[in-house]
């Protein structure tokens, strides 16, 4: 394939339904070649042309560029702590298809034969459409697609067991991934320099310039959890000491509320963040007019609530002043944080920051994409990218 042939794909896959003229304009072509282009690509089940809507402007009506019924797909997948899902995804970023399941367990061989089964389902429907596949997971990937996921306890992974002979394959952290999607699809789209932060079992993240991610010389970059941010006094199961995640997640949650530490750490925090939320005064007279938790454990939810949210707030303004980015997005259980104690963490934040930053703060802003959507939608595009120059 040409070099504009995948431009033009990529174009596509960004704006589905753009006109073939403002297409050639984005590609720096005439009108002609990307006529060719089109035709071309159409042959190949690639893209297919559609009349536009009308306008009621006069002149010869234009046509739009979608994706092929017939062409290739993607396969996204997403381990989460406590979950997995599989999309499929066409050209666009559509979701054709889609499975989910529930892993009780932690152990790596019973979520590898479950995810694997989904995935040679899909595989067995969609046949040779199926063309990639991209993998996020609660962890580090190295390049040769090893994971490392401490709190899972799962180490030197061989995530390629997963579909061992696909021709496209990539994989990244959940995180890393989630960040990518945000830049391309949603609150962080045309920023510079964006940083996403993201709390789930831990807390990840990722610095995202100019639409790609950092991912550094081991594929480790974005462990910002693991940045001594935290108490010196609590041993992370990385096994560094003061990790910053470790005063940010439903462990941390736990510990300021005298309870045991939690066997479903997302699950517990979502459930405290709930619990806060009733102590707020725009929700109190509801909560004390219906069943609902009583007042004094919403009220020591809230007081623990805070809490982790400066020590989130803290630790965004130091990666601010480190990284000089244009924005923070925040996702997974941040962006609830953010929601119920906003003054919390933006105090803290301010306070953290350097006088340069003070005048204009990068603004936080929750994550656009959902929970589960970022990281999914994140491999999805990371499958797609190494898979348009393969196409013929």
């Amino acid at each position: 394939m040409t070099t504009r042939s995948t431009e033009l794909l990529r174009v596509v896959h960004h704006r589905p339904g753009v006109t073939r003229a403002d297409a050639a304009r984005l590609l720096g072509v005439g009108t002609g070649a990307a006529t060719e282009l089109v035709t071309k690509l159409s042959r190949a089940n690639l893209l297919v042309q559609a009349p536009a809507t009308p306008s009621g402007a006069r002149g010869r009506p234009t046509t739009v560029l979608l994706p092929h019924p017939e062409g290739p797909l993607v396969l996204a997948v997403a381990i989460y702590h406590e979950a997995w899902r599989i999309d499929v995804v066409e050209l666009g970023g559509t979701t054709t298809a889609s499975r989910t399941g529930r892993h009780a367990t932690t152990d790596w061989v019973a979520v590898r034969t479950a995810v694997a089964a989904a995935i040679d389902e899909l595989r067995t429907r969609y046949g040779p459409r199926a063309r990639a596949i991209g993998i996020s997971v609660p962890g580090t990937v190295s390049r040769t697609f090893r994971l490392d996921a401490s709190g899972l306890h799962w180490h030197d992974v061989d995530l390629t067991e997963l579909w061992p002979t696909a021709d496209v394959f990539v994989a990244g952290n959940d995180a890393t991934l989630a960040a990518t999607a945000e830049s391309s699809r949603g609150a962080a789209a045309g920023a510079s320099l964006a940083l996403h932060v993201r709390v789930e079992g831990g807390l990840g993240g990722a610095m995202v310039e100019n639409g790609r991610p950092v991912i550094g010389a081991r594929g480790a970059a974005g462990e910002f959890g693991h940045m001594p941010f935290g108490d010196p006094a609590i041993r992370c199961p990385c096994g560094a000491h003061g990790c910053w995640s470790s005063v940010v997640d439903g462990g941390a949650l736990a510990r300021l509320l005298g309870d045991r530490p939690p066997r479903d750490p997302i699950t517990y925090a979502r459930r405290v963040i709930a619990t806060a939320r009733a102590a707020l005064p725009a929700t109190a007279a509801a909560a004390a007019s219906g069943p609902g938790p009583a007042a004094g454990d919403a009220e020591a939810a809230l007081a623990a609530v805070q809490v982790v949210g400066a020590a989130l707030g803290r630790g965004i303004a130091g990666l601010v002043n480190g990284l000089d980015a244009d924005l923070v997005t925040v996702g997974g259980l941040g962006a609830d944080l953010l929601a119920t104690v906003p003054d919390a963490i933006h105090a803290a934040y301010h306070d953290g920051l350097m006088t340069i930053h003070r005048d204009a703060p990068p603004p936080v802003l929750p994550a656009t994409l959902g929970d589960d959507d970022g990281p999914v939608a994140g491999a999805a595009e990371e499958a797609w990218s190494a898979l348009f120059p393969r196409l013929a």
